[in-house]
């Protein structure tokens, strides 16, 4: 039976009430967390409700797996609790993002079939977290796009790699290639020098122009996706169904805009198309570009599980004459 004392509670049959174990509560009495309400004639601590209320609290907190100076500061006040916990749910997040990558890492490793392979695989990952790469892009996309005009370098930084949950080991691997490319000065220095030639240059001055870049952006509107299954299926620019997609995206275009659709617009879009087609084109091509920039979006993309750069402007658009294909569908559909 329960010994009580005018409302006190013995240590046993606290820790019975609160699932603490004796010394725990001794433990948090003699750090001054939660000091005894009375004690016995014989020595032993007594504890009131209140007593009982803040044990299971710090009992809370500590299946949390919050530090005992964390819940030291709340119970005196220091810190906000709702702040603690802002501050403890970022903590458990990043630890959860951690504990994922392991899994995906030995998932993919389990999968490997090949000792050698896994060998090789486990030796590469282990000397880079994953929190490591992420800093180490963030490092590289700042120091690339340092001096960049400010839509240059937002794009940049919008091509971030992202692993899945689930990597294949293809993933894994390019998402190693791209930490050990980017830890490399003179790839780099490449990189950074491409860049800025590239944008001091017509053709890049071109490709950064808004105009330009709201066309390719448009690729996430709706028609554009059906547009670039229509091309991609080899459906002739000309046939109706290709012809009703391009009257109605010249719709939505002009809508947008606030324009009137005529043929002074029909050829403004059509001019555009065939001029992105060419300036992609003739981009994706040059050597420079696949030495710096391209590889990295090709191993982005490989990481991300999404098309490269030279298969898609955005989704699922094929690079291969779209442009041109769409500018023809556009003139057709008068």
């Amino acid at each position: 039976m329960t010994e009580t004392y005018e409302g006190l509670h013995l240590i046993g049959d606290v820790a019975r009430r609160t699932g603490l174990s004796v010394s725990a509560i001794r433990y948090y009495s003699d750090e001054g967390l939660v000091e005894p309400t009375d004690e016995t004639d014989g020595g032993h601590r007594l504890y009131d409700a209140e007593a009982i209320a803040r044990l299971e609290f710090i009992r809370t907190l500590r299946d949390l797996e919050t530090g005992l100076d964390q819940v030291r500061r709340v119970l005196t006040g220091t810190v906000e609790l709702r702040d603690l916990l802002a501050e403890h749910l970022e903590f458990v997040e990043t630890r959860t993002r951690d504990l994922q990558a392991k899994r995906a890492v030995l998932r993919a490793l389990v999968r490997s079939a090949s000792t050698q392979e896994r060998a090789r695989l486990l030796r590469r990952l282990v000397t880079m977290s994953d929190a490591q790469r992420q800093s180490l892009v963030d490092d590289f996309l700042a120091e690339v796009s340092r001096g960049m005009p400010a839509d240059v370098a937002d794009r940049l930084r919008e091509a971030r790699p992202q692993l899945t949950d689930d990597p294949a080991p293809a993933q894994l691997d390019a998402w190693i290639d791209l930490a050990e490319l980017l830890q490399d000065d003179d790839y780099r220095a490449v990189t950074r020098e491409y860049l800025r030639e590239t944008y001091a240059s017509e053709i890049g001055r071109r490709m950064a122009e808004p105009g330009i870049q709201d066309s390719i952006r448009s690729a996430g509107e709706d028609l554009m996706p059906r547009l670039a299954a229509a091309h991609s299926s080899g459906l002739s620019p000309e046939d109706p169904y290709a012809t009703d997609l391009a009257g109605r995206f010249v719709q939505q275009t002009a809508t947008a805009g606030g324009a009137i659709v005529d043929d002074e617009l029909r050829n403004r879009l059509a001019s555009r198309y065939r001029e992105i087609d060419e300036l992609l084109t003739r981009t994706l091509q040059h050597d420079d570009y696949r030495a710096s920039e391209g590889r990295y979006l090709d191993l982005v993309a490989i990481i991300n599980g999404t098309p490269g750069p030279e298969e898609s402007v955005r989704g699922d658009v094929d690079l291969a004459g779209f442009g041109e294909w769409l500018s023809r569908a556009i003139l057709a559909a008068r």
